[in-house]
């Protein structure tokens, strides 16, 4: 630890967001420039270049922070290969940090609301060395829960509140108890890493920069229940999350951590990855485990249940990651304390992934009760363009949407359930004045139809079907009783579906009938879009009276449709016109019908 503490560290985003940004190319240069500037002669100390899993920040990457031993860390972003010469002969070699480069005072605001629990270790340690995720605890928590007994583990999870953060929200120590108290010799966990949601990227990111950190959890779960083997379903679409995770399950195996024996501590634990294909509908377990056995991934009824039969017909528990990536806090910290943080019904913190019309996307980590309100405005910087908050997308394609009004929900299970949304995975779509919720319903039914297994009537033609009357009424084509009809077939639908996914997937549309009908009946009374969303009922003319002549909306116009005087009012060609609505989405005040 010493050695390490004396040790100029860069630490560098290098997440999927951070790779895409040049994350790889930064790091490069900094060790090119290092060895041209003979940088550890110069300050007489190692240097390292660490890539570390994401930030939070994903907008404005590539992030680095460089580590000085005995001064304050310093963050620039926005980083490229070109910088870095000047980082290194000015800030490392020279009097101090480059003002001018250094995240700004939005990044100290990004971080202050938030409780990073679950992120601790990511974008501060190297993802992928076990050397590391040991100076940081890591395997404290399993080698504490093997000095109790299997039912007193069960009872610490239970009494810290932790509930499943992959939707439910059942309260994972009584679900774990299921699964321990059905007989059998052979028994299966199960982690489920099959994020689907549009805009969701949260357990990829903790699968990214802290691997050892969810082995570990699924360790003391297995510990608990009695399980030998252990299986972690990945969708493909994560390739550097798959990676690192078996990187980290490979030098488990040879250091003894996994296999017989784990750690010397008197339990056997085998793990594998099982990579899916990416179907939305393999989120459900029924369907996961049909996937891991072979089959197409498709519900069945339940019961019985995953804990009496699930995989390969044996008793089965299945959590998903951030569940996981709790439990090694909670025997790190104690039951108690983990207790202490959050609702009366909702314990511990969230992880949201803030997507859509907000200042500073990314994920962020907040203590269960904060409201929506504080995530966008105090932690995400508020409204992109200074617009007006209109909704938010909570839940994902199984949530609903709340309006402006709602802006004081806190984010925890029953708060958000009793607003007309759910917590579901983690996602946050944030939306402005300009986004028309008509098109956000349709939007979302348009991916849970598409994402359906098929199997049940009521999914597989009912969504359909009322996919069809949304792009009708998106059209200018709505009809009286359309409304009516949707509200019907959604309730109908919800009742009678096998799985989770048809139960959910009409709540978008009920929540934007909800809170905005008015929306709804103008689209099919006056063939008028509110918004200004829908492309079909666009008119694409400029108002007057909300033209500030500041010649934006030309310079976008892609085919020179639009006409522009310097202190006049635009005006768009409609011949030439074709209709792309980059004037529309460039102008910041509405001007353009």
């Amino acid at each position: 630890m010493a050695e390490s503490a004396e040790k100029l560290k860069i630490l560098i985003c290098q997440g999927t967001g951070g790779l895409a940004s040049g994350a790889a190319q930064v790091a490069e240069a900094f060790e090119t420039e290092f060895e041209k500037q003979g940088v550890e002669a110069s300050i007489g100390k190692r240097c390292a270049v660490i890539g570390t899993g994401c930030r939070g920040l994903c907008a404005n990457d590539v992030l680095v922070d460089v580590c000085i031993p005995g001064k304050e860390a310093v963050t620039y972003d926005f980083v490229t290969p070109e910088l870095v010469p000047q980082i290194v002969q000015d800030h490392i070699l020279g009097e101090g940090p480059i003002e001018k480069k250094k995240a700004g005072p939005y990044y100290e605001k990004f971080l202050e609301k938030q409780q990073r629990i679950i992120f601790s270790r990511c974008g501060t340690i190297d993802a992928e060395s076990l050397d590391e995720f040991l100076e940081h605890r890591g395997f404290e928590g399993i080698r504490k829960a093997v000095t109790m007994k299997p039912s007193e583990v069960i009872e610490e999870v239970k009494k810290s509140g932790l509930r499943g953060r992959g939707g439910g929200g059942f309260p994972t120590g009584m679900k774990w108890s299921f699964c321990a108290a059905t007989p059998g010799e052979s028994k299966y966990l199960i982690c489920n890493a099959d994020e689907g949601d549009p805009g969701a990227f949260m357990d990829r990111s903790i699968l990214e920069g802290d691997p050892y950190g969810l082995i570990e959890g699924l360790m003391i779960g297995a510990y608990a229940i009695g399980c030998k083997f252990a299986y972690v379903y990945v969708r493909a679409e994560y390739p550097l999350a798959i990676k690192r995770l078996q990187m980290a399950i490979d030098t488990c195996y040879e250091k003894g951590f996994l296999g017989k024996n784990c750690l010397g501590l008197g339990f056997d634990l085998d793990m594998r990855i099982k990579a899916g294909a990416g179907a939305f509908v393999c989120g459900e377990e029924t369907a996961l485990m049909a996937s891991i056995e072979g089959h197409r991934g498709m519900s069945r009824p339940r019961p019985p249940f995953p804990a009496v039969r699930g995989l390969w017909g044996k008793p089965t528990n299945i959590n998903n990651v951030e569940t996981f990536a709790n439990v090694s806090y909670i025997f790190y910290n104690g039951a108690d304390w983990f207790n202490a943080i959050g609702t009366e019904g909702t314990k511990g913190t969230k992880i949201f992934a803030l997507t859509g019309k907000v200042k500073h996307t990314g994920l962020v980590e907040v203590p269960a009760g904060t409201t929506i309100k504080e995530v966008i405005y105090d932690v995400c910087g508020g409204i992109e363009n200074n617009r007006k908050f209109k909704a938010v997308q909570a839940g994902g394609p199984s949530g609903g949407c709340l309006p402006s009004n709602a802006i004081e929900t806190e984010v925890d299970y029953d708060s958000l359930i009793k607003a007309g949304a759910m917590m579901g995975s983690g996602g946050l779509v944030v939306m402005d004045e300009t986004t028309c919720m008509v098109d956000i319903a349709r939007f979302f039914l348009q991916f849970t139809r598409v994402e359906s297994c098929g199997k049940c009537i009521p999914c597989r033609i009912g969504l359909k079907i009322m996919l069809e009357i949304l792009e009708r009424i998106t059209e200018g084509k709505g009809q009286e009783g359309d409304i009516e009809l949707l509200q019907d077939m959604a309730y109908d639908i919800k009742k009678s579906s096998l799985c989770g996914l048809g139960q959910t997937a009409p709540n978008p549309v009920l929540s934007t009938i909800r809170y905005f009908r008015d929306e709804y009946e103008t689209h099919i009374k006056e063939g008028e879009c509110p918004s200004h969303s829908c492309k079909p009922l666009l008119h694409f003319r400029v108002i007057e009276d909300k033209c500030k002549k500041c010649g934006l909306c030309p310079r976008v116009c892609p085919v020179d449709a639009i006409e522009w005087e310097k202190g006049k009012v635009a005006y768009i060609d409609l011949e030439k016109c074709t209709k792309c609505t980059s004037c529309y989405d460039a102008c910041r005040f509405m001007a353009i019908d």
